[in-house]
């Protein structure tokens, strides 16, 4: 009898490994290569591959030191000029206050150099616009930005649409303390209008369901208020930002055009 249960237990184990080959022969399509075409494992049917745009853009910006000073040699700042932008192919554009919204270098802090609207006395915007392209940011395009914000601003995304319809977004940047990077999908923006003359929403006051993305003129922000001045008040600084899209060639007619 002791002889017996030993020589059960292998047949049993035997039993069970057969089986497992078996199915597993079957689960394969009892083929090596893992069934039709030879192809290796079979991808799940619900296996998608994502797509990232390139970058788009990236400003840094730069402070023109040939255009007049209106601070003092610790922190100079003047209002934000076109030989400001650092990415030669960009070209700034300012709406509402364009007096009040500065670029600051901070020759004690390692030459930081970023855009504030401290100084606005009414709403403004700043935009970026490639000189030959617009942008397509549909699917995957990411905008990343280094922000410090104060008081109760919260810098919020605009984009001017080939058609002419401007847009302003519901994901924002609000306070801190120090510099901090963040990044939203465009895809996860919430839209609404905006009255570029005023710099202020939409009269209509509803959001935008899908908005054509697929070809965008001026990718800009603003935090629709005026700034609180000089000091920790209220107000929006912007270090630099990045747009990831796909190019589209501007039309040749509105290549200079507004």
């Amino acid at each position: 009898m002791r002889k017996l249960i030993p020589a059960v237990f292998v047949v049993a184990v035997c039993t069970l490994c057969l089986s497992e080959t078996e199915g597993l022969a079957q689960r394969g399509g009892g083929q090596r290569g893992g069934g039709q075409g030879g192809g290796g494992r079979a991808a799940s049917p619900g296996a998608t591959t994502a797509v990232y745009p390139p970058v788009f853009l990236r400003e840094d910006f730069k402070f023109d030191k040939s255009v007049p000073n209106v601070n003092d040699e610790r922190e100079p700042e003047h209002p934000i000029a076109p030989t400001d932008v650092a990415n030669p192919n960009l070209e700034v554009r300012l709406y509402g206050d364009k007096a009040g919204t500065r670029t600051v270098i901070q020759p004690y802090n390692k030459d930081i150099t970023y855009v504030m609207s401290l100084l606005t006395t009414s709403n403004w915007l700043v935009t970026l616009r490639d000189k030959n392209n617009d942008v397509d940011l549909t699917g995957l395009s990411m905008w990343t930005w280094r922000t410090r914000v104060s008081g109760f601003h919260l810098l919020r995304p605009v984009l001017k649409l080939a058609d002419g319809t401007w847009l302003v977004g519901d994901k924002t940047a609000g306070l801190s303390n120090d510099w901090v990077e963040s990044e939203f999908l465009l895809g996860d923006v919430r839209w609404r209008t905006l009255d570029i003359k005023e710099v202020v929403e939409g009269r209509e006051a509803r959001w935008i369901e899908n908005p054509d993305l697929s070809r965008v003129e001026e990718i800009g922000f603003t935090d629709l208020m005026r700034g609180a001045g000089h000091g920790s008040g209220g107000g929006s600084r912007l270090d630099w930002i990045q747009v990831t899209g796909k190019a589209v060639p501007r039309a040749a007619g509105r290549t200079a055009g507004r």
